[in-house]
């Protein structure tokens, strides 16, 4: 097979890493990939946000298969237009998509499938705030209703924080989505679609603060790990019954079937697994983890996806032992990141690049998060210290990553409701 895979970040090294050892691909395409997916395949320009620009590189380089890896691209159609050109495609079309590109629209369809989750508002002008943050209570949770790389979202008790992030939504041209704090343990479960199935995957934990012990604002992700071994037994068929598979139903009933990676964000509370948000799209840093324990070939598994029958492929394998990655994030992310500063320690093997670029034949900083050090280890506790060794390696003035990744659940201190 030839694969071309859409994007740039530390998920698309990841992709690229784990197709790289499936012995049925023969020849790799990123665009516009960074400095560190160069030795994994061919880097070519395209305009990700265009999906003609993603349909013509495609059609141009003669592939096989499309993975499209952010979420900007599947919204705006980016899959539909690579079918449109008779190409397989990994990834859901842009009514699909929806599922991501609006939590309202997600809320919907939840609601009609009967998914576990939490009461929501759906707040259009500034008069319905206060009515719907005494609905849903303190905490409060407060959602940007569109696409936010992960940072949309306040989660506080403030009540004039709440209300002011509401009105920075509203006043930026988009709904928001006011919701029912659920108490619990995060999980994060991608599962791969060919629009009737779901193949679940590894369930894995990130982590979305900035700072050690959940502190500081929300981020696209500073870390992560799998397996989970606190989680209760049968949890990934119970979310299976109960979540993947009415909604797959549900979304083939209003014509806007599911095909490519559905990411479910739970939160096992009291009264079990409930959904918080679902991405339509391979997550990042889970990815790196995920992929990095994964021990049967990627590209015929999406390419079976893309093809509308999974049932040719046998289900994914695992290596033993756990994964840990840790997020390197250029100073002042999530703000403004300060970029342009050169790296030192980013070619060690593990390392996978995301904001990264080469100038004068150096690789320097060129986005918020810039590295992510990936490790597996006989145990959660081995995995932490090689992927912390990498860390230590590395050289960005200003850096910043959280010390805690993956402490608790080496501890054991991981409790579900």
């Amino acid at each position: 097979m030839r694969i071309l895979v859409i994007g740039s970040g530390a998920r698309e090294h990841a992709l690229l890493r784990a197709l790289r050892r499936d012995p049925a691909v023969t020849d790799l395409f990123v665009a516009p990939g960074n400095a560190g997916t160069a030795s994994l395949a061919q880097t070519c320009p395209v305009d990700i946000a265009d999906p003609e620009s993603v349909a013509g590189l495609a059609a141009s380089l003669a592939v096989d298969l499309v993975v499209i890896g952010p979420e900007v691209p599947l919204v705006n159609g980016a899959a539909d237009a690579v079918a449109a050109r008779g190409i397989p495609v990994f990834g859901p079309s842009a009514d699909a998509a929806q599922i991501e590109g609006s939590k309202a629209f997600a809320k919907d369809v939840m609601n009609v499938a009967g998914v576990p989750t939490s009461t929501a508002v759906t707040v259009t002008w500034p008069g319905e705030i206060e009515a719907a943050l005494t609905e849903c209570g303190s905490p409060y949770v407060v959602k940007d209703d569109g696409l936010a790389a992960g940072k949309g979202v306040v989660v506080t008790q403030d009540r004039e924080v709440a209300v002011a992030h509401a009105l920075a939504v509203l006043e930026a041209g988009h709904p928001v989505l006011v919701e029912e704090f659920l108490a619990g343990p995060e999980v994060s479960l991608f599962a791969v679609c060919d629009g009737t199935r779901a193949v679940p995957l590894l369930p894995a934990q990130d982590f979305k603060r900035l700072g050690d012990g959940d502190t500081g604002p929300n981020t696209g992700g500073m870390g992560a790990y799998a397996p989970l071994d606190w989680t209760p037994a049968g949890l990934v068929p119970q979310v299976q019954r109960d979540v993947l598979d009415p909604v797959l139903a549900e979304m083939a009933a209003r014509g806007a079937a599911f095909s490519g990676l559905l990411y479910a964000g739970l939160v096992l509370t009291e009264d079990g697994p409930k959904v918080i948000e679902f991405n339509c799209r391979f997550g990042d840093p889970e990815t790196q983890v995920v992929l990095e324990l994964l021990d049967s070939p990627l590209g015929a598994l999406l390419a079976a996806a893309a093809d509308g029958d999974l049932t040719r492929v046998p289900a994914p394998v695992w290596k033993a032992g756990s994964a840990v990655t840790v997020v390197i994030a250029a100073e002042n992310y999530p703000g403004i990141p300060v970029t342009g500063d050169p790296i030192t320690g980013a070619d060690q093997d593990g390392i996978l690049h995301a904001g990264t670029a080469v100038r004068d034949g150096v690789v320097v900083s060129a986005g918020g998060r810039v590295l992510s050090a990936t490790a597996a280890g006989t145990d959660l506790a081995a995995a932490r210290t090689a992927a912390y060794a990498l860390v230590d390696a590395v050289s960005l003035r200003g850096s910043q990553h959280r010390t805690d990744i993956a402490e608790a659940a080496a501890a054991g201190l991981v409790r579900v409701p």
